[in-house]
Formats: structure tokens, C-alpha cells, sequence
């Protein structure tokens, strides 16, 4: 008797069934077509991570070349003119039955406006949603329905943490929209979102336990208000350094350029134990942080949370999405 194994990844080619303008720094398209009816997850899609294969102008989506078995070996082979570009983003939502399923995904418009000044560079991705229209065709990797932890691409686990911090950018905003929308309407913590202007405060549902912040970039430095205003909601002293400053973190732990650190792994290859056995307040040993966005943002925060805000490592998860002056 013969056992099929069917693959945890689905490589799809995506149609664009819908985009809506959300603010001048977001775009949400959904997608659907063939296959669709098998796109995971089966429940709350938090962070989970996706794969898009973007293609160059006038150039088939890259997916109609490829098999979900040894894509990437085969993508990169294909010639520069048919291969286009791979970028990894967020799902916001998996939404509909059968024909009618489809994948949300919120773009950020890098590069595209007056406020993209502090380094954001426009990329493919954001170039090619920035001209997105109804019938246009881009390649997706992602999770089988039913199978999302195979797949791999979820990152919030707070366990049994009784109270969040969750720290986003604007790039982070969608998996933070999508993990605060799936919590139960008792949980307690705050969140802090950094985005370009005001208009970009996106209609999210909070749970009434959650205090949310919003904070306008506008010409500010990328994190500066983001650490400013952590630091007030951790009961900290104010500290006027500047984020580069602060992203260092300490001796002994050397993170790479693509920060990405959970509870379970580091892409630095560093053990991830816990830092003292001081005593804390009960507050914090019980909270679990969440931070996503740009790398030195990202590092600063976590910084603050392990270093003076008294965490252990293994509370915190943090995800550098992109580097400032990189095209995402």
C-alpha cells in the first residue's frame, strides 16, 4: 500500500480579487484562485509568515515554473528575467469557504510618500502593490490548511503569561491587528504602534483590557517615540539617548543583522536562558512581550525590556521584519 505525504506548503498562484486603499502608507489586497480552498490556518492567523514571489514587469508570476518541492533550488535557477523577487510578509487574515477563500494582506507603501524620508526605501513588494489591480497574478508559499505548524511562521506564544507588551511599526502593524482581533476579550496588557502619520491608525479591535498607543512618526527618528513611550508604560526613568544607541544588547550577546529572537530560538545562536536570578515584581515575571518592526527598533526595545525593565529571555519575542536603507 502506498501513503501519499502531502506537503505542509502550499505554492500557489495568487489572483487579486480586491484592493482598498486603507490610509496613504496601506494597501490591503486579497487574494484568491485555485487552491485557495486549502489555505491555512484553520484558525487565528496571528503572525503567521507567508512567501511572496513577486514578478518582474510584464513577466509571469514565478509559481506557474515551480513545484512546493524544492522551490527555492528551482526559483533561483529560473533566469533573472522569469525569477522576480521573494519577499516574506504577514498574513492579516484568511477569510471565506471554497471558491470564495481568500488571503488579506496588508502592504506597506515604502518609498511611495512625503514621510518616507528616515530611510524606508521603496521595494518590489510595495512597488508592485502600489499598482495592484483586480486579475493581477503574484506567486504565494503558504501554510496547508490544517497543517500551519509544519509550515511553520507563528511566533506569538505567550503561554500561560497573564499580561502582553506588544510593540509594532508599521510593517509589524498587520500581525499585531491579527493577534490582538484573536484574544480573549479578558486579556490585560498594552500596545504601542509606530506609523508615518496619523492617518495610518488603522481601524484595529482591541480587546478593552489592551491599552493602546498610537504614535504619528511624522519627521521624527524611526523608534524614538516608540522607547520614549515604552519606557513611561514600564514604570522607567526617561532615557534621551537615541535608538542606535540603545539597540546594543550587552555583553555577550551578539545578534545579527536579521534580528529574529523567540523563546525557543535565535538567530544569533545564542543560548537563550535566563538573564538574572534577581528577584522581580510579580507583574513582570508573569508578561509576555511581543516586538516586531525595524531592527534597531527592535533591538533597542528588547534591550529595554530584558536589561532595565527586569524580563527574562525566554518572555520575550522579538523579530526584526527589515533594516532601515534595505528595500523590503
Amino acid at each position: 500500500m502506498t501513503t501519499t505525504t502531502v506537503s505542509p506548503v502550499l505554492l500557489l498562484t495568487a489572483v487579486v480579487r480586491r484592493v482598498e486603499r486603507l490610509s496613504p502608507s496601506f494597501v490591503r489586497i486579497r487574494f484568491g484562485g485555485s487552491g485557495f480552498e486549502h489555505v491555512g490556518p484553520e484558525g487565528p492567523t496571528l503572525d503567521q509568515r507567508i512567501k511572496l514571489l513577486i514578478p518582474a514587469p510584464g513577466r509571469p508570476a514565478p509559481s506557474a515554473l515551480l513545484h512546493p518541492e524544492g522551490w527555492y533550488a528551482a526559483w533561483l535557477a529560473l533566469p533573472e528575467a522569469d525569477r522576480g523577487h521573494l519577499r516574506t510578509y504577514t498574513a492579516r487574515a484568511v477569510e471565506g469557504e471554497g471558491d470564495d477563500r481568500h488571503l488579506v494582506v496588508d502592504f506597506v507603501l515604502h518609498g511611495h510618500g512625503p514621510r518616507d524620508a528616515a530611510g524606508a526605501a521603496a521595494g518590489p513588494a510595495g512597488t508592485w502593490a502600489a499598482g495592484a489591480a483586480v486579475g493581477d497574478e503574484i506567486g504565494l508559499l503558504a501554510p496547508r490548511r490544517g497543517q500551519e505548524r509544519a509550515f511553520g511562521g507563528i511566533e506569538f506564544d505567550p503561554g500561560t503569561a497573564r499580561r502582553l507588551v506588544l510593540v509594532a511599526d508599521e510593517t509589524a502593524l498587520p500581525a499585531l491587528a491579527s493577534i490582538v482581533e484573536s484574544l480573549p476579550a479578558g486579556t490585560r496588557g498594552v500596545a504601542v504602534v509606530e506609523v508615518p502619520d496619523a492617518t495610518d491608525f488603522l481601524d484595529v479591535r482591541f480587546p478593552p483590557g489592551i491599552e493602546r498607543h498610537w504614535i504619528a512618526r511624522g519627521t521624527r527618528p524611526r523608534g524614538e517615540q516608540t522607547l520614549a513611550l515604552l519606557r513611561a508604560c514600564l514604570g522607567l526613568q526617561p532615557d534621551e539617548r537615541a535608538v542606535a544607541d540603545v539597540a546594543g544588547l550587552g555583553p555577550g550577546v551578539d545578534l545579527d543583522e536579521d534580528v529574529w529572537e523567540t523563546p525557543v530560538h535565535s538567530s544569533s545562536g545564542a543560548e537563550i536562558t535566563t538573564v538574572s536570578s534577581a528577584p522581580v515584581r510579580a507583574d513582570v515575571r508573569e508578561t509576555y512581550a511581543w516586538v516586531a518592526g525595524d531592527s534597531d527598533t527592535v533591538k533597542a526595545c528588547r534591550r529595554l525590556l530584558v536589561g532595565e525593565g527586569g524580563m527574562d529571555r525566554p518572555q520575550v519575542a522579538f523579530m526584526g521584519y527589515w533594516k532601515q536603507g534595505r528595500a523590503s
